[in-house]
């Protein structure tokens, strides 16, 4: 493996660097209890990747087992315990646990612990899944149900192929 072609090409580099802090307000919540931090998306990372902190509730939530055809994506536990699905078989991932998942892998994830926890979800390339989020978001807050198309749909249209 090699390095990729660069993609920067003046003579000196620039500064343009992008801090956000700790405290920098949620993002996005949902009905369920988890709140979602726009780390840096494909937007602002120029289509290089998609990175969020995803902050779950007590209550159980998660989706289903599913694939992207886009995309890989990686799990990275921070807090709590969540379990994982690599397309075989759960795992319960703790802190510091590391789940990634190449473009077509069948995986899921779900906090069925009945406590907080959180973990960082890395896109590569950085699609763009906040109106995804934002869509899922907008459905629980308000009660809104869908039919079986409806979710296929919404899927499709989101790059998530539910098996």
């Amino acid at each position: 493996m090699s390095y990729p072609e660069p993609r920067y090409l003046a003579e000196a580099g620039e500064h343009s660097g992008v801090l956000r802090t700790a405290d920098t307000p949620t993002d996005l919540s949902m009905a369920s209890g988890t709140q979602v931090h726009y780390l840096g998306t494909g937007g602002s990372t120029n289509g290089a990747f998609g990175l969020y902190r995803w902050e779950m509730g007590p209550r159980p939530s998660g989706p289903g087992a599913h694939f992207h055809r886009t995309m890989t994506e990686s799990f990275y536990v921070l807090s709590g315990t969540i379990r994982l699905f690599n397309g075989e078989k759960w795992a319960e991932g703790r802190p510091g646990d590391f789940l990634f998942v190449p473009e077509g892998g069948v995986h899921a994830f779900r906090n069925e612990s009945g406590e907080p926890a959180s973990m960082l979800i890395l896109f590569t390339p950085g699609a763009p899944r906040e109106a995804y989020f934002e869509e899922l978001a907008d459905i629980s807050n308000t009660g809104r149900q869908l039919g079986p198309e409806e979710w296929t749909e919404l899927f499709l249209r989101h790059d998530q192929y539910m098996v």
